[in-house]
């Protein structure tokens, strides 16, 4: 990239010096007059090519380019100064202005307002004071004018790239809580499903002389636990294998409880339903109550395996309430307290907190646990 603008340096360089001997030979380079206007054509050419050589140099070494430039134009201004340095010094000023270090930037926006302000006032009090106020403004056409346009373009160029990085930084931000959010659902996913299959499996196997009956219902709880967990994390693959942004599939919704409560009574829960109408609930709320009520009877099969257990689910004017019971007896419930350490606890807050909800876990003083949530409809 730096061999590159090199190369434009240098063929912008070529560019000026070819215009500019142009104009030399064709005798339009005279801007203001010196002692001797007749200055010889190669003086012309010597003093062109030193300014050009500097402007080469413009991007790569600056400092070196404006020391240059600027003596090559305080020698052609002692012959009479010229169109063609002119345009090399206004360029070689606009783009180390434009691309320099700001502590060269700062400097050359000092020295073309002094400048400015010098030669006005020395107009002024060598001359006729009404002659310093067109010096000024040649002055301020030739200097000020290249550093202030380059300036102005500097500090958009600056503030685009503010927004990029504040755009990048919101990208990456959304990012990390869309992956936060799916780490979130393949807990639920596997720590649902698996943990009931694990439980209901031990069940199974601790049966010496089990009852067949049972022993398929636990098992059909076994396979439906297996290919609902398979066709949720399916859909979630399928979600992020996807080439553009799509809403992600509800493959939950609150009306299917029913099947917790009968994995959970596959597993050993003695679980009771109590359930209120929860037809067209706001899908994120949908599926944040699904979410917490598999969490819960997952932990209470983990934590008080065989508990009596409840589920209520209850629909308000403005809220959805979810409340799991199960008891402990000298158990003190899931791991992480009321304080929520424990993944499937933070989990649970989170979903509640996401839909603007509240959540709260822990045991109630009379031998049972209670995961409580209320959710706004």
């Amino acid at each position: 990239m730096e061999l590159r603008r090199t190369h434009r340096d240098v063929l912008v360089a070529v560019a000026f010096f070819t215009v500019g001997l142009a104009v030399n030979w064709l005798g339009m380079d005279l801007v203001m007059g010196g002692p001797d206007s007749a200055t010889p054509f190669w003086t012309r050419f010597a003093i062109l090519t030193a300014a050009c050589v500097g402007q080469a140099f413009r991007r790569s070494a600056p400092v070196v380019a404006l020391v240059v430039v600027a003596s090559a134009t305080a020698v052609d201004l002692h012959f009479g100064l010229s169109m063609p340095v002119v345009m090399v010094a206004i360029d070689v000023l606009f783009v180390t202005a434009l691309h320099g270090p700001r502590r060269l930037h700062r400097v050359l926006v000092g020295v073309v307002a002094a400048a400015t302000v010098g030669v006005a006032g020395a107009v002024a009090v060598v001359g006729d004071w009404r002659l310093s106020f067109y010096a000024g403004l040649q002055v301020f056409s030739l200097l000020v004018v290249p550093v202030w346009w380059a300036t102005n373009v500097r500090q958009h160029r600056e503030s685009a790239e503010q927004i990029a990085l504040i755009s990048e930084l919101d990208r990456r931000a959304a990012v990390n809580a869309e992956r936060n959010r799916m780490a979130r659902d393949l807990h639920d996913v596997v720590a649902g499903h698996l943990s009931a299959i694990a439980i209901q499996s031990e069940a199974v196997l601790s049966m010496r002389e089990g009852d067949p009956e049972t022993v398929r219902a636990v098992l059909r709880s076994v396979r439906e636990n297996s290919v609902r967990s398979l066709d949720e994390m399916r859909m979630m693959i399928d979600v992020l294998r996807a080439d553009e942004p799509v809403d992600e599939p509800v493959a939950v919704r609150l009306a299917d409880v029913g099947r917790l409560v009968e994995s959970a009574a596959a597993g050993g829960l003695d679980v009771e339903l109590r359930g209120a109408d929860v037809t067209g609930l706001p899908v994120a709320v949908d599926v944040a109550a699904y979410r917490i009520v598999q969490e819960a009877l997952t932990n209470a099969l983990k934590h008080a395996p065989g508990a009596r257990t409840s589920v209520v689910v209850e629909r308000q004017v403005r809220r959805l309430v979810v409340v799991v019971r199960n008891s402990v007896g000298g158990r003190t419930g899931p791991p992480g307290g009321p304080g929520g350490s424990g993944t499937g606890l933070v989990s649970m807050a989170e979903r509640a907190h996401v839909v603007g909800g509240t959540f709260d876990a822990g045991p109630d003083g009379d031998g049972e646990w209670v995961v409580r949530a209320e959710l706004p409809l």
